[in-house]
């Protein structure tokens, strides 16, 4: 018997919060570590052919993730080598059930781009039967805002994302 990857879903609230929502066969506390844990990150973040070349964490109220991807796959073609920085600043830190923080794009010094849009980034995680629901809501300054990331393969990313998420939490809980 072959199990099925449970599958992401979206939806758009209010033109401006993008709500994704996704089961992991996972305990509740390892998701929430592979979330926030740079060991966790490095495995995980990032569409398939990119790596994180840089990961570095401070899990508290204002501290700082600081990450880079590199897309390592010549397939991807105008994408090949490129690099993309993201810095997350953390609200609020609620383990292992919720996570906020305020994602930015950003460069190799952690210096904020202003011409990219900006979200509140609000996780929960609920844990049901030994999994985990992971709620990721979204919300953007704008409409206009969260179209930008849209029209830029947000949501392919995403979920290429999270697909590599549910491998590494398996490949954890059989090692």
């Amino acid at each position: 018997m072959t199990s099925t990857v449970p599958a992401m879903t979206s939806q758009v609230e209010n033109g401006k919060e993008l709500v994704l929502k996704r089961t992991f066969r996972a305990p509740r506390q390892l998701v929430f570590e592979a979330f926030t844990q740079a060991e966790h990150l490095r495995q995980w973040w990032g569409p398939r052919g990119w790596e994180v070349t840089h990961c570095t964490v401070d899990l508290r109220p204002g501290g700082r993730w600081h990450y880079c991807m590199k897309c390592m796959d010549p397939a991807q073609g105008d994408f090949y080598d490129m690099e993309s920085w993201g810095l997350g600043i953390y609200d609020e830190i609620t383990a292992p059930e919720r996570l906020v923080y305020t994602d930015y794009f950003s460069d190799a010094e952690g210096g904020i781009n202003n011409d990219m849009p900006t979200t509140q980034a609000i996780l929960t995680f609920e844990e049901v039967n030994g999994s985990t629901n992971v709620i990721s809501r979204s919300i953007y300054g704008t409409e206009d805002a969260l179209k930008t990331v849209m029209d830029m393969g947000m949501l392919q990313g995403i979920t290429e994302t999270w697909d590599r998420l549910a491998e590494h939490l398996t490949a954890r809980q059989e090692s």
